[in-house]
């Protein structure tokens, strides 16, 4: 219990400081190559981000660990909806961009509305491989529109001097490789020492999985999004959550087509939450431009519900 503590408190020294650098280096490539912040958010940041998901539901499936795979991958994705805007909300209110409205956060409650009818009427409380395959095809057209989008979009502001920046050009791919070796190392000691204190504590499979799990792998997203905001990088913020949302359920879908994911009875409520979170920003996004911290302290309260809930359920 004590070394599981210790590795806990190395793992969030390591995922703070890789998403600081993570941040600063994807945000000084996109200005570089005039690329939009959002885009750079959206894939690059999301893709590194979501490895500590990627990694813990890839070898869950393999070895059969349905409630891991499927909590790992929902718990995560209600958790950065509710808690990662929500606390990245209080603490800088969160500008969300109209193409954000228009097309990622649509294309968010999409993917979820096609993985309902998927687990709950197609073949319930079942993802068979056929499925996830569709849910891959989904994923590669989204990929396929975002670089389009990406080349239409023109970039917010000019090539900035070198002498305005910290650090020049080259050195940016360094901060991104040591920053994502950070956030992935981190958030694998994270993940492993909570799991290791909870299981000494007596707690289920599946509540580690939508609790633990998810909350420790979605740690990246979280001080990524934080540190995005804070240095007043709102695309990043907003596209991190997002896209590391869309890249998870593909993570579930490719974890799906290595070993099928049967799921428990319960997983119908959790997976009405993570469908109702979305709506909860998309409705947010319609009627404001803006994620303030009223919004923010909305879905703070909204997610402390739901680990009441799944605690009590459990």
């Amino acid at each position: 219990m004590v070394f599981s503590i210790i590795f806990l408190i190395i793992g969030f020294v390591l995922l703070v400081k890789g998403a600081d650098f993570f941040v600063g280096g994807s945000s000084r490539i996109a200005t570089a190559l005039k690329v939009p912040p959002l885009i750079i958010g959206l894939t690059l940041v999301s893709f590194g981000t979501s490895a500590p998901e990627a990694s813990v539901s890839i070898i869950s499936a393999i070895n059969g660990l349905n409630d891991m795979v499927f909590g790992n991958i929902v718990g995560s994705n209600i958790f950065n909806t509710l808690l990662i805007c929500g606390v990245s909300s209080l603490l800088v209110p969160i500008f969300i961009e109209k193409s954000v409205k228009k097309f990622d956060l649509p294309v968010m409650v999409g993917i979820y509305g096609v993985l309902a009818l998927f687990v709950l009427v197609i073949t319930p409380f079942k993802i068979d491989r056929w499925e996830a395959i569709v849910v891959l095809a989904l994923f590669a057209a989204y990929l396929t529109m975002l670089l389009l989008r990406a080349k239409k979009t023109k970039p917010p502001l000019p090539l900035p001097k070198k002498e305005d920046n910290n650090f020049p050009v080259w050195f940016s791919p360094i901060m991104l490789g040591v920053g994502l070796w950070g956030i992935i190392v981190g958030g694998n000691l994270v993940v492993d020492s909570a799991t290791n204190i909870a299981t000494a504590l007596g707690m289920s499979q599946s509540l580690v999985a939508l609790t633990i799990v998810a909350v420790g792998t979605s740690l990246p997203e979280l001080v990524t999004s934080v540190v995005a905001g804070i240095k007043k990088e709102n695309d990043i913020a907003i596209g991190n959550i997002i896209g590391s949302n869309i890249f998870n359920v593909f993570i579930l879908a490719l974890s799906a087509t290595l070993n099928p994911v049967s799921l428990a009875f319960a997983s119908a409520a959790d997976v009405a939450v993570l469908i109702g979170s979305a709506c909860v920003l998309l409705f947010i996004s319609l009627r404001s431009d803006k994620c303030g911290r009223a919004h923010g302290a909305l879905m703070v309260v909204l997610y402390a519900l739901y680990l009441a809930y799944i605690i009590a359920r459990n």
